[in-house]
């Protein structure tokens, strides 16, 4: 199928404004024209009930989050711990902020996002130890940021799709923390790039093949990475008794390989899966709802799917 006629005309602008792709920057500039130019295609920032900075303590110092409570609630609120997206590079609490804001009214959830560390300054396995560090703190700390422990859910897109896929790995081999469900965006699951996705969209389709082989080496440590399942989800050997899971991908997404292939793994092991292919859509277009309608769309069956999967916890 073609790309959806609203990516297109977001592509066609894109290429008109001549910008640069990240594996052309270093990494902090590619984290600052991150920051610059995230939600530009997003929807306009929502007014929540309450919005919350603080740090928790992590395995190498100090994990900042923020909390969004969509509402003022005499009960305890259902809660999401959210792990953004950015190859493991970029990506921030602010460049997310509009979509947690979603999630959280949408879902009427308590959202917890996470600004785990990033490489290369912090390589594999840095964030998905801060990652686990900080569900771990959730799940402890459900009554300080008033939320209810028994309907703890984690999520997250590309890069935070593969390390929610990683903590809900952990969650089950440490046996806490209970998790509802998982939430994988457009998740990078495979230990490499040779999906046949990863070809047929590796130029003109935003996200770049050269900037996915970026991404990955400035986050590996050591090419042994590849072969473990916290860097890889998909090359775990057991993924049965997971959580439910809800997969999101784009049809025209280098990355809609690694989520059909883990989708397919989880199912064929027991788990329950909804797996949803969005057609004639790119990478990341969750972040895209204030200019593609299948965005928008998106992000209410993530909201849909976590109130069901809550209210039957």
């Amino acid at each position: 199928m073609p790309l959806d006629p609203q990516v297109q005309a977001v592509l066609d602008k894109i290429r008109e404004a001549g910008n640069p792709e990240y594996w052309q920057m270093t990494p902090q500039q590619a984290r600052d024209w991150h920051n610059r130019k995230a939600g530009i295609l997003d929807v306009k920032p929502e007014p929540v009930f309450q919005i919350g900075d603080r740090s928790i303590p992590g395995p190498a110092g100090a994990i900042p989050v923020r909390t969004f409570v969509p509402r003022q609630a005499s009960e305890p609120l259902p809660v999401l711990v959210w792990l953004h997206g950015g190859g493991h590079v970029v990506g921030s609490l602010d460049s997310y902020d509009a979509l947690c804001r979603q999630l959280a009214l949408q879902g009427d959830c308590l959202v917890v996002s996470v600004a785990y560390r990033l490489a290369p300054e912090h390589k594999f396995p840095a964030g998905v130890e801060d990652s686990f560090a900080a569900l771990k703190w959730v799940a402890e700390h459900t009554a300080e940021i008033g939320g209810d422990s028994q309907r703890l859910a984690i999520g997250g897109d590309s890069a935070g799709g593969n390390l929610a896929a990683v903590c809900a790995i952990l969650a089950r081999d440490a046996g806490s923390p209970s998790l509802t469900m998982q939430v994988l965006v457009y998740p990078r699951t495979a230990p490499d790039e040779e999906f046949p996705s990863h070809h047929e969209f590796a130029e003109g389709h935003l996200l770049t093949r050269k900037t996915i082989l970026w991404f990955h080496r400035h986050y590996r440590s050591s090419d042994a990475n590849m072969q473990d399942f916290r860097y890889a989800p998909l090359v775990c050997k057991d993924l049965s008794r997971l959580p439910p899971a809800l997969i999101i991908v784009g049809e025209c997404d280098p990355l809609h390989d690694d989520g059909v292939a883990y989708a397919q793994r989880l199912q064929r092991e027991g788990n329950t899966v909804e797996l949803t292919d969005y057609p004639g859509m790119i990478h990341p277009f969750l972040s895209m709802g204030g200019a593609v309608d299948a965005g928008r769309r998106a992000v209410t069956q993530v909201a849909d799917v976590l109130k069901r999967g809550f209210i039957g916890r």
